[in-house]
């Protein structure tokens, strides 16, 4: 029967990351740097309120679009830290995870023969979707721009079939972000146009060096906001996401997340309701150790001579493989996890344009990417003979 399956969804690949992190996941004294999943736990205070919902009877369905209580503190929360403005009654979605976020929104926007202009290298989460609307990629190529999609770049790519072009900054897989002032630059390329952006900010609360600033500020009528609290607050698997949106567009994207889930966990609603208001700087402890890491992974690759850009967010390093290394990453991946037992991601996992990089996740304890660290060193001498 499986001739009779979608071709659309026959074509898609399961995601590279956790092809590679399942290859390797069973081996012994594997240290595995791979998967973008915060070491910290989920805040104590948060846990109580998930509980307290439970006890509550805080289990059955929730306004498709969550709670609203839920939706204004999500609106507030925006607006203490970004500056963004939003009606909680009708431009704020509470979605199970910023996955179906990204989701929901691209099967709202996308009809047959649209163009969705990517970065590359990206996260491998948004071409599957859009190749599922019958929709065409066009990924631009990053890798000598310090990994930014400017506007410059946008300008190169427009066609009159574009009808996105997604910002997932700070970066999955390469940690960098963009500048108010480059920001505002795609503003100002893309106002008046029908070109929606879809603005992935999942870890807008892990930046290191500046605060975060969203291209909603410059361009709230053509831009969709997605965030969640699985980075900001070590909510993964609570499945919480938030969707802002001008009601023009939101009222459409609801539609389509109404058919496809009803609503988020009424339970998980309540403790991220917790997270958004109690817990508003829970990240902060986080983003402070993360950037300790940030900066002892740029140091030690450093030393080891690695050609790497340092990230701004998030909790990643894009690695370039040294150029007298004759492999794919792929196979480059695969010896050092064979060899040394450290688990990193191949690049190729990031579109064609991160093939000869390795994403090395530091959302792990100091003395794991410590032992990690040793060991990549120690294969890359060793080849290197």
């Amino acid at each position: 029967m499986e001739h009779l399956i979608n071709e659309q969804v026959k074509n898609i690949q399961i995601s590279g990351i956790r092809k590679f992190f399942n290859l390797v996941g069973g081996i012994d004294d594997m240290v595995s740097l791979t998967i973008g999943q915060p070491d910290f736990l989920t805040p104590e205070h948060v846990k109580e309120a998930g509980k307290e919902a439970i006890e509550n009877n805080y289990t059955t369905y929730t306004h498709n679009a969550g709670f609203l209580e839920l939706r204004k503190a999500a609106a507030d929360y925006v607006h203490t830290k970004y500056h963004l403005t939003y009606s909680p009654e009708s431009e704020v979605i509470v979605t199970v995870g910023a996955s179906q976020a990204i989701d929901i929104t691209l099967r709202t926007l996308l009809s047959p023969g649209d163009e969705v202009i990517l970065p590359g290298p990206v996260y491998p989460g948004y071409e599957p979707i859009i190749q599922m609307c019958q929709a065409n990629v066009r990924t631009v190529d990053t890798r000598t721009n310090g990994f930014k999609l400017t506007a410059e770049l946008i300008s190169d790519a427009l066609t009159d079939k574009t009808k996105a072009v997604i910002l997932p900054y700070p970066s999955n897989p390469t940690g960098v972000s963009l500048t108010e002032a480059e920001l505002k630059a795609i503003a100002d390329l893309l106002k008046g146009k029908d070109v929606f952006v879809i603005a992935d900010e999942i870890y807008s609360e892990l930046t290191f060096d500046a605060p975060h600033v969203s291209i909603a500020s410059f361009l709230r009528e053509q831009t969709i906001v997605l965030n969640g609290l699985s980075k900001s607050h070590a909510m993964t698997g609570w499945r919480i996401g938030f969707l802002f949106a001008p009601e023009t567009i939101a009222q459409h994207i609801l539609k389509v997340h109404q058919y496809n889930v009803s609503c988020a966990s009424s339970v998980s609603q309540m403790a991220a309701l917790e997270a958004v208001s109690a817990g508003i700087d829970d990240a902060l402890p986080m983003q402070r150790e993360y950037k300790k890491r940030r900066d002892y992974v740029f140091e030690r690759l450093s030393a080891m001579e690695a050609d790497v850009v340092k990230p701004d967010g998030a909790f990643y390093f894009f690695v370039a493989i040294p150029n007298w290394v004759h492999e794919s990453s792929f196979d480059f991946c695969y010896k050092l996890a064979m060899e040394q037992r450290v688990a990193v991601v191949p690049g190729s996992a990031f579109s064609e344009f991160g093939e000869g990089y390795f994403r090395l996740s530091f959302a792990y304890s100091m003395e794991e990417l410590r032992k990690g660290l040793d060991r990549i060193e120690k294969f890359l001498t060793t080849m290197k003979k």
